[in-house]
């Protein structure tokens, strides 16, 4: 099993080759600064809906929460 330290710098690596530096910063920056239960996104995108309800659901949600 991996230490917390090791978790935590094989995700920056993941995101690092994945996204680019500036775009991991950009993510990680967008996780802190937002309440985010990982679990329960889960949970939530397991549903029959397409990609295109998931989006659309996500997008009301945020106008909903920026309004």
């Amino acid at each position: 099993m991996m230490t917390d330290t090791e978790i935590r710098l094989k995700g920056l690596q993941v995101l690092a080759l994945n996204l680019g530096d500036i775009e991991m910063e950009r993510f990680v920056a967008l996780i802190q600064r937002e309440p985010f239960d990982y679990t329960q996104w889960r949970a939530a995108i397991d549903t029959d809906e397409t990609i295109e309800a998931i989006s659309k659901n996500a997008m009301e949600l945020r106008n909903r929460r920026t309004s």
